[in-house]
């Protein structure tokens, strides 16, 4: 079900999303080599539940944590482990936030140490690539114009886009209507209408588009094992410009 939502309601969702924003900026002052990523998700529940939220993750249809924390070559979904980060490694940080009955969601894949040239344009061009998508997301758009946007910009660089895990609606439910995929066709799919709020998130390839799941029923990688990046916002359709509820400026502050 597609669900529009009032202004009260994206108030609400703006402050889950201020919480989920800067529970990212706390973990990103922690990402560096020899912290494992089981560190990392300690750190994310602790601060959520301390701001008064709930980790959006956390249980859901079964996932036992509360970030989705995704290395190298692992599209989405890994799980937090006793893996260490090394020099050269790629992380993609997940996690969504239930405040006053609304998720926010959002994602930032971070480098750690000296990253290989082609992994670094690979991390640049997925973040532009979301915010080609985001810049369609107005009243009078189809979801088609959003996941062109994505799709022909990661592709313009030598890109792959995956196919089999898309964006969404977000609100009272984590997964809403509708998807938003990260390839598609201009004019195509739902009109857009001011309220909708939809998670973007490209998951973009150096190698192959085509991914496997892990024996654990949750991990997604590329077949190839080459690196995949991966960057999302929640996002309000809004007339002229769509508004985006989730932030990465604290992510950028540590970064600084």
């Amino acid at each position: 079900m597609v669900y529009y939502k009032n202004e009260e309601e994206i108030e609400l969702l703006r402050q889950s999303a201020l919480i989920l924003s800067k529970a990212h900026g706390e973990i990103a002052l922690l990402i560096k080599e020899g912290v494992t990523t089981a560190a990392l998700d300690r750190r994310a529940e602790e601060f959520i539940k301390d701001n008064g939220g709930q980790p959006s993750f956390l249980n859901y249809n079964g996932f036992p944590y509360s970030l989705c924390i995704s290395v190298n070559s692992t599209v989405v979904h890994g799980m937090p482990s006793k893996y260490a980060l090394k020099d050269g490694d790629i992380i993609s940080v997940d996690c969504g936030v239930f405040y006053k009955g609304f998720h926010s969601d959002c994602a930032y894949t971070h480098g750690v140490g000296n990253l290989a040239p082609e992994v670094k344009d690979l991390l640049t061009v997925t973040k532009e690539s979301l915010y080609k998508g985001i810049e369609k997301a107005v009243v009078g758009s189809r979801i088609g114009d959003v996941s062109f946007a994505v799709q022909q910009h990661a592709e313009s660089h030598g890109y792959t886009v995956v196919r089999e895990l898309v964006g969404h609606g977000l609100g009272r439910n984590l997964h809403e209507g509708p998807e938003v995929p990260n390839y598609g066709k201009r004019g195509q799919g739902l009109k857009l209408q001011n309220g909708l709020v939809i998670a973007i998130e490209p998951m973009i390839n150096l190698g192959a588009r085509q991914i496997v799941q892990e024996d654990d029923g949750w991990t997604i990688r590329t077949k190839d094992n080459k690196p995949s990046a991966h960057f999302e916002h929640t996002v309000v359709v809004r007339k002229d410009k769509a508004e985006i509820l989730t932030t990465f400026d604290y992510i950028q502050q540590v970064n600084n």
